[in-house]
C-alpha cells in the first residue's frame, strides 16, 4: 500500500486515477480548490473527497510515497511547493500511470479526434473477447464503471492526449506512455494556447512517434494527409499499419459495414466513426483477436458519452450530444448527422467554450465548418470568457469567421433557448437537434428546451 496525494484531484481523469487507484488498495487524499459532480459525488462515495476545499500545505508530509500533480494546479501552488522542498516524488498523470503499467503491453491511442471513440471500440472489443486489461479513457463507456482501471491485468489501453502534462512537466502527456501499439487517428490543429502555429502543433505528434522504439506498430490513419506526412516523417522506424474507410451502406439510417464477412449493421454512424472501427480492429488483432471476432463484437458498440449520444428520440425529433469543439471535429460531426438524417431539418448548436475556440486568432479555422447544418447556431458565454482572461467576442466577427451569413451567434443562454424553442416549433417536418460542446451551455435543461417541438 502506497500513501498518495492528488493535487488538483477533482478533474474529471484525475479524479478516476484516485478512484482506481484507492480501489486497488492504496491510501488516497488530495486537494483542489473547486470539486464538481460527477467527481464530488464520486470522490465523497468513495470517502477521499477533501474536507475542505483550498490547498493545504500541511497536507503534505514525508509520510507520503508520491504526489499526482493535476493540470490545473499553477507553478506557485502552496501543495507543490512543500512537496518539493521536501523532496517527495512529484508525477504528472501520464508519468504515474506509466509508473504502475511498466509491467504492462501498453496501446495507446493518439491524435487530435476520435481518440476517445477508439479507446472506448477497443475496450469493447477486448470484454467482448472475456480479455482482462486496464485502461484510461477521458469519457464514461457503456458497460464500465470507471475510466480509469488499474489491476494485474497484463495489458492496458490509454487514450493518449497531447496536452501538456503538468506545470511542472510541460511535454505532451503522449511522450510518457512508451507504447507497445500506437494509433495516430487525425492531425489538426488544436490547443493554440500551448502550441501558437501548426508546425508546432504537429511538430508534437512527429516527436512522438520518434521516441517509439523500433518496430512498435503504428495503425494510422491512411485517409488523413498530415498523419501519412507524419508517419513518413518520423516513423520510418516503426511497424506502418495504415487503416481506410471501409466500404459501407446505410439501411433505413443505420449504417451496414460490407466486409468480406458479409454485411454488419453497426449503431455507430458518421463516415470518421465508421473510420475509427477499423483503427480499433486492427489494434485488437494485434492483441490476438480475430477479425470475426472484433466484427462480432463492434455491431453493438454504442458510443462513449458525448460522443454522438442519442439524448431522446421521437417520431418528430431526435436529439443528440457531442463533444466535438476543434473545427475538424465539429464538420465531421455535422457530416455524420446529416448523411444519417439526410430528410429531417437539421438544427445545429455549437459552443465555443475551450480556450482555442474563443480565441479570435482561431476562429478562422472554423470556416464553412457548420455548411451541412439547416439551422446554424454558435454560442459563447462571456462567463467563459471571463474564466481564460479573454476580450470579448463580437458577434460579426464570429459570424464572418464561419463563412455563414444566416449563422446565428448568440452570447445570452435565454436567448439561445428561445431561438431553438422557437425553431422547434416553427419546423413543419421531423428535425433533429445535434448540440455540440466539450461545456455545457451555460447550464441549458436541453430536455425542456426539445419537449416544446409541435
Amino acid at each position: 500500500m502506497k500513501n498518495i496525494h492528488f493535487i488538483a484531484i477533482g478533474g474529471a481523469v484525475m479524479h478516476q486515477l484516485a478512484l482506481a487507484l484507492k480501489k486497488a488498495g492504496n491510501n488516497v487524499t488530495g486537494s483542489d480548490d473547486e470539486i464538481n459532480d460527477p467527481a464530488k459525488t464520486n470522490l465523497a462515495n468513495a470517502g477521499i473527497l477533501p474536507d475542505k476545499f483550498g490547498w493545504f500545505p500541511e497536507k503534505i508530509s514525508n509520510q507520503l510515497d508520491a504526489i499526482v500533480l493535476g493540470m490545473h494546479a499553477k507553478a506557485d501552488n502552496p501543495e507543490l511547493l512543500e512537496a518539493q522542498k521536501l523532496g517527495i516524488p512529484i508525477y504528472s498523470f501520464p508519468e504515474y500511470i506509466y509508473e504502475v503499467s511498466k509491467a504492462k503491453k501498453r496501446v495507446v491511442v493518439a491524435g487530435s479526434h476520435g481518440k476517445t471513440t477508439i479507446t472506448s471500440m477497443i475496450m469493447h472489443i477486448l470484454r467482448h473477447q472475456g480479455i482482462d486489461f486496464d485502461y484510461m479513457v477521458g469519457a464514461k463507456v457503456a458497460g464500465f464503471d470507471q475510466s480509469v482501471k488499474l489491476s494485474d491485468a497484463p495489458i492496458i489501453i490509454l487514450e493518449g492526449d497531447e496536452y501538456p502534462a503538468s506545470v511542472v512537466e510541460k511535454k505532451p502527456k503522449i511522450f510518457f506512455y512508451h507504447p507497445h501499439i500506437t494509433v495516430l487517428s487525425g492531425i489538426a490543429w488544436d490547443h493554440i494556447n500551448v502550441f501558437p502555429t501548426y508546425d508546432n502543433y504537429r511538430g508534437q505528434f512527429e516527436q512522438y512517434l520518434q521516441g517509439i522504439e523500433k518496430d512498435v506498430p503504428v495503425i494510422y490513419n491512411n485517409e488523413d494527409p498530415e498523419v501519412r506526412y507524419v508517419v513518413e516523417v518520423a516513423g520510418k522506424h516503426l511497424k506502418w499499419m495504415p487503416y481506410n474507410m471501409p466500404a459501407f451502406h446505410y439501411d433505413n439510417g443505420q449504417a451496414v459495414l460490407d466486409t468480406e464477412m458479409g454485411s454488419i449493421p453497426v449503431s455507430v454512424f458518421g463516415r470518421h466513426n465508421l473510420l475509427n472501427t477499423q483503427a480499433a480492429i486492427a489494434v485488437c488483432m494485434e492483441l490476438g483477436v480475430s477479425k470475426a471476432d472484433c466484427y462480432k463484437a463492434i455491431a453493438d458498440f454504442t458510443g462513449a458519452a458525448r460522443r454522438l449520444e442519442k439524448l431522446s428520440e421521437t417520431d418528430t425529433l431526435v436529439v443528440y450530444r457531442d463533444f466535438a469543439h476543434a473545427p475538424s471535429k465539429l464538420k465531421a460531426t455535422l457530416d455524420a448527422v446529416r448523411e444519417g438524417y439526410p430528410d429531417r431539418e437539421l438544427i445545429a448548436c455549437f459552443e465555443l467554450h475551450t480556450y482555442s475556440s474563443l480565441n479570435e486568432q482561431f476562429l478562422s479555422e472554423y470556416t464553412h465548418s457548420m455548411d451541412a447544418a439547416d439551422d446554424a447556431i454558435v454560442f459563447f458565454s462571456k462567463h467563459a470568457l471571463e474564466l481564460k482572461s479573454l476580450p470579448d467576442l463580437d458577434i460579426n466577427t464570429v459570424q464572418k469567421h464561419f463563412g455563414r451569413n444566416d449563422l446565428s451567434v448568440i452570447n445570452d443562454k435565454t436567448q439561445l433557448e428561445q431561438k431553438v424553442s422557437g425553431l422547434l416549433k416553427n419546423i413543419g417536418k421531423p428535425a433533429c437537434l445535434l448540440l455540440m460542446s466539450s461545456g455545457t451551455f451555460d447550464g441549458i435543461d436541453w430536455n425542456t428546451v426539445s419537449s416544446q417541438q409541435n
